[in-house]
């Protein structure tokens, strides 16, 4: 074993390391070539940025689809205080005498009429969903307050009016055929019920339930036949959409028939 010779001035040759000052006891010295991890950032749980790196973007947090900001509701200014536009459309229609175009609406109001459809389509789901004793109609494109349908007998008891509004059996067939396929004309109505309808036609037409909305092209230009907005309210409907699917033997032959009398009528020989 080599004994440690001293050197010439006294000190020796392999000095014992001296602890760094700037290094705690718990602190891990880096291996050799890695870089230096500030404390701040191993503290904080955070990815190191490197020297000439970019630090990383933060994240955003996105609000989940409850927690976002509902839409403003649609209002109108009135004298400086802010009116809802779905409560001023429920106000016109009801002191309206008939059915309203929305495009009489939008000017009335100074709205465009997309605001004005949006506002009658919150205000046709409100009394839709909220069990209310109103509907709200549409009918080829215009809009008017109407009854329920279920609250009709006490509507008329109120009003002491008699129930004179139970149609026949062939006034009913007759009202299906137009409402199913109108615009239709009574020759082919009666191709599909096999009998005279011109006086039921006539009945109808008093009552209201049905109008003329025409004629056919053709020679005679015989007159075509709708349903009206009193046939909706009549019957309880808000469209004609709500009207009940027909079977599909019924359809068919609704559909044959409308077109074999249409045929005959433009070509009689």
């Amino acid at each position: 074993m080599r004994e440690e010779q001293p050197s010439p001035d006294g000190l020796p040759l392999f000095p014992e390391a001296q602890p760094d000052p700037t290094v705690t006891e718990n602190q891990a010295l880096p291996a050799p070539g890695e870089p230096d991890v500030p404390d701040s950032a191993a503290a904080s749980g955070e990815e190191p940025v490197l020297e000439g790196e970019a630090p990383p973007e933060a994240t955003q947090e996105m609000p989940s689809p409850d927690e976002a900001p509902a839409p403003p509701a649609m209002a109108l200014q009135l004298n400086g205080h802010a009116v809802g536009l779905v409560e001023v459309l429920e106000s016109l229609l009801f002191v309206a005498d008939g059915p309203v175009d929305p495009a009489q609406l939008a000017r009335v109001l100074g709205q465009p009429r997309a605001a004005v459809e949006e506002g009658l389509a919150t205000l046709a789901r409100q009394y839709r969903e909220g069990g209310r004793g109103l509907r709200l109609q549409e009918y080829k494109g215009k809009y008017q307050l109407v009854t329920m349908a279920e609250a009709a007998p006490y509507v008329e008891a109120f009003l002491n009016v008699e129930n004179s509004s139970r149609l026949s059996g062939p006034a009913l067939e007759t009202l299906a055929v137009i409402a199913y396929r109108q615009p239709v004309t009574r020759a082919q109505i009666e191709a599909v019920r096999g009998v005279d309808c011109a006086g039921v036609l006539r009945s109808l037409m008093q009552r209201g339930l049905i109008a003329e909305v025409g004629r056919l092209e053709m020679p005679g230009r015989p007159i075509l036949y709708g349903v009206t907005e009193f046939f909706l309210q009549h019957f309880g409907l808000t469209d004609l959409a709500e009207l009940p699917p027909l079977e599909q033997e019924e359809a068919d032959l609704l559909t044959t028939a409308t077109a074999l009398a249409e045929q005959l009528e433009a070509d009689p020989d």
